[in-house]
């Protein structure tokens, strides 16, 4: 079983939490660490809006360590490369079949290396667009036409796949969307307020659903 602590609280500054969100941190060359502010604003989002008491400080985990299967939920951002090591795959491939929750968020120019590197911690799966009725989307916040478009970049509609390993949604993909700079500060990209609004309550869906279905 997945050694997470929900059931379990960390003393941070005085005020216990009941689980920390993490970013993953992936060798390539790409930039795994864009969209700074995008996870503290979606968990403080989470803590007001859905009765969370996730830790605002979101840490930062690299694919190959053992410290990952402390987290429910990690998110996976960025432009370029991807690169995952043979042990890398492997430490992430049982990190998900044992409960963890992998939200890959598409900074547009990522896909076509993170499909590459997923083959590797799965060859045997396929990402699957999901319906518009999947459960993901239809949380605390209904989104009965899948994933909203936060960024225009090529006219291409936002896409929900997803990787699905013994009937348990493992990985979600948000594609041609641009969630994390809808959570961002919006000083950064000056989304009107709706637009980010509906970034956070997608982001709030997914991240309740990862720890729901863990």
């Amino acid at each position: 079983m997945l050694l997470f602590f929900l059931m379990q609280t960390s003393l941070v500054s005085g005020q216990n939490y009941a689980f920390k969100v993490a970013k993953l941190k992936y060798n390539g060359g790409g930039d795994w660490y864009a969209n700074k502010t995008a996870l503290p604003n979606l968990i403080d989002y989470c803590n007001r809006n859905l009765g969370t008491n996730i830790n605002p400080e979101d840490e930062v985990v690299e694919v190959g360590s053992s410290e990952i299967f402390v987290y429910p939920y990690i998110y996976m951002t960025g432009h370029g490369n991807v690169v995952f090591s043979d042990q890398e795959a492997e430490n992430l491939r049982n990190y998900l079949i044992s409960g963890g929750f992998l939200h890959i968020d598409d900074n547009y120019g990522l896909d076509k290396f993170v499909r590459v590197e997923m083959k590797k911690v799965f060859p045997e799966l396929d990402f699957i667009e999901l319906p518009f009725d999947h459960p993901i989307y239809h949380q605390k916040f209904s989104f009965p036409d899948g994933l909203p478009k936060i960024h225009e970049h090529d006219g291409k509609p936002a896409q929900g796949f997803g990787l699905v390993y013994e009937g348990r949604l493992i990985c979600f993909y948000s594609y041609e969307c641009d969630l994390g700079n809808g959570w961002e500060d919006q000083s950064i990209y000056n989304n009107p307020e709706e637009v980010r609004r509906k970034a956070l309550e997608m982001g709030a869906n997914i991240l309740a659903f990862a720890c729901m279905n863990y």
